[in-house]
């Protein structure tokens, strides 16, 4: 398949073009930037450099990869913005490079990053994660595969959000939100299980009601954490989404909401 790059967009000559690749007016592609197969990259978007970008991928008018990291210990080390294929960036998102604590922000395959995203340096996005219009992420944030933050919502530095997670819109979040969970509200809360989410993904009514037990023995029982943890494990060990739920509540740094 033929290339379509617009005469007015400026494209360092030490750029990789894939086939099928559309690049629009006045886009900018800086230097050390790879461009996957069948990617669109819309008009007055800008890669600034450094970046991977990887096939069928959509980038929007305006939006801005691989700036410099907007981080004071950032002395200009070379480093990384990846991008996984057939994921979806819309107009006047911005996401940066990495730091030397990292050296790539990462994210993943199929994910939808609405208008005016932003992620911030060092963060890892996996596969089919979710962002809707404006949320902002700061640095080191983790979001598993799967999971959704709403529109509005402000994420805190090195915060986890676990895997088939919903993140309700105009949420702070300031701590870890357990995988299969949903969190909405100032201050931010959980409220039971992601049951819609995790419905419609095809999880088998034994996996829900072993985790809607152990979610109740983990935040709405009297024990103290240790020992809701030990007993979930003991009594739903065999259950693999259990088991993650509970490593990911045990090994918490920022600690998780109740």
């Amino acid at each position: 398949m033929t290339q379509q790059l617009h005469p007015t967009a400026l494209i360092d000559p030490d750029t990789e073009i894939g086939s099928d690749v559309t690049i629009g007016p006045y886009a900018v592609v800086g230097p050390r930037i790879t461009v996957g197969d069948g990617t669109t990259i819309g008009p007055h978007a800008v890669l600034q450099q450094d970046v991977r970008l990887g096939r069928r991928c959509t980038v929007g008018a305006g939006a801005v990869l691989g700036a410099d990291p907007q981080d004071v210990k950032y002395q200009g080390e070379a480093t990384w913005l990846e991008v996984g294929d057939d994921t979806i960036i819309r107009e006047y998102s911005t996401l940066h490079r990495g730091t030397a604590a990292r050296g790539r922000t990462s994210i993943g395959r199929r994910c939808f990053l609405m208008t005016y995203v932003h992620v911030a340096h060092d963060c890892v996005l996996e596969d089919d994660v979710t962002i809707a219009n404006a949320v902002q992420l700061s640095g080191h944030v983790t979001i598993e595969a799967h999971a959704t933050v709403s529109g509005l919502s402000p994420v805190h530095q090195f915060v986890r959000i676990g895997t088939y997670a919903y993140v309700g819109g105009g949420s702070r979040v300031p701590q870890d939100v357990p995988p299969y969970t949903t969190a909405v509200g100032n201050p931010l809360k959980l409220y039971g299980l992601n049951t819609v989410g995790l419905t419609r993904a095809g999880f088998p009514p034994e996996v829900r009601l072993a985790l809607k037990h152990a979610y109740r023995l983990l935040f709405n029982s009297d024990l103290p954490q240790s020992e809701a943890v030990e007993l979930v494990r003991r009594e739903h060990g065999s259950v693999p989404e259990v088991m993650r739920l509970v490593d990911f509540v045990a090994g918490s740094e920022r600690g998780v909401l109740v």
